[in-house]
């Protein structure tokens, strides 16, 4: 029998995570133990309220459940490549244990790899309960992606995904500090089948994105898969020098040939606080990804475990 791995990141979701183990057990795993083995594997990523404790709780109740316990919080990226780095099974599963991910698409990607497809994912159909604002800003994040980016990832894509074991080897391939996973399971390519869901709420506690947060994860995203923004600050950089010279073209001219007493106080100070400012832009842009050289030099681990459970 192959055998089904199902990674959960949590971080504090003491309020949902056993109503989570319930629906995965009565929607999912009720219908496929005849078919398949299974486990369970939840990444405890530095909870700070009960969730590592009922986590424990529940695998007195189940030995299939087995549990990784980071030495603090080290980020849902880095808790979704210790689940694929951990994992036993031949098709893998990563999930939300918040529910917003519905259990019951699992026996449809199920479906889908026995139609020969090496990877089954979940795109939103919609984004019911968002702020116009949000639903914009995503939007126009995967528009850049595409605008920039060799790397084609589809708008309302989400991490809720099943994946043959040859395609989970092949993430753990990329070794890189800096993760961003939707940039990177579209990287690894492998036929890929689409499934369509509703954008569900939490069944319980708060979300852990705010907007700062989101906005940290899609500079995440664009600076790991482009070099847009360098080439931007390129193609400013020239169209303010060439306004440079053909002003100061400009004012020779007035004042050789014309005459002229050319004043400029104002325009001049607007002018330096202009080019000052995409002069630091750049920079700033330049340092992001010198950041990024460092931090994958310094070749840290990506999380630490503090307990493991079998």
């Amino acid at each position: 029998m192959q055998k089904i791995s199902i990674i959960v990141p949590c971080y504090n979701e003491e309020e949902v995570i056993e109503l989570f183990n319930e629906e995965i057990h009565n929607k999912v795993i009720e219908k496929i133990k005849n078919e398949f083995e299974y486990e369970v594997l939840f990444i405890d990523d530095g909870s700070k309220d009960k969730t590592l404790s009922k986590l424990k709780e529940m695998k007195k109740k189940d030995e299939n459940i087995r549990i990784i316990s980071f030495s603090r919080n080290f980020g849902k990226e880095s808790a979704m490549y210790a689940g694929l780095e951990n994992c036993q099974g031949d098709l893998v599963v990563i999930m939300d244990a918040d529910l917003q991910h519905p259990p019951e698409k699992i026996l449809e990607m199920i479906e889908g790899i026995k139609e020969g497809f090496d990877v089954v994912t979940t795109v939103r159909k919609d984004r019911k309960g968002e702020s116009k604002i949000r639903n914009l800003l995503s939007r126009q994040f995967y528009r850049i992606m595409h605008g920039s980016s060799k790397v084609e990832v589809k708008q309302g894509a989400q991490d809720f995904r099943m994946m043959k074991r040859q395609v989970v080897d092949a993430i753990l391939e990329l070794k890189e500090y800096n993760r961003f996973s939707k940039g990177i399971f579209s990287w690894v390519g492998f036929d890929t089948k689409y499934i369509e869901v509703t954008n569900h709420e939490r069944a319980a506690g708060k979300s852990k994105w705010n907007f700062f947060s989101l906005f940290r994860y899609a500079k995440e995203g664009i600076i790991s898969f482009s070099t847009m923004p360098l080439k931007i600050s390129i193609i400013a950089g020239l169209i303010i020098s060439a306004i440079a010279i053909i002003l100061g073209i400009q004012v020779l001219i007035q004042t050789l040939y014309q005459g002229q007493d050319v004043p400029g106080y104002a325009s001049t100070i607007i002018s330096v606080l202009f080019i000052g400012g995409v002069q630091l832009i750049s920079i700033g842009i330049l340092s992001e990804y010198i950041a990024k050289m460092y931090m994958e030099i310094k070749n840290r681990p990506k999380y630490i475990i503090k307990d493991k459970i079998d």
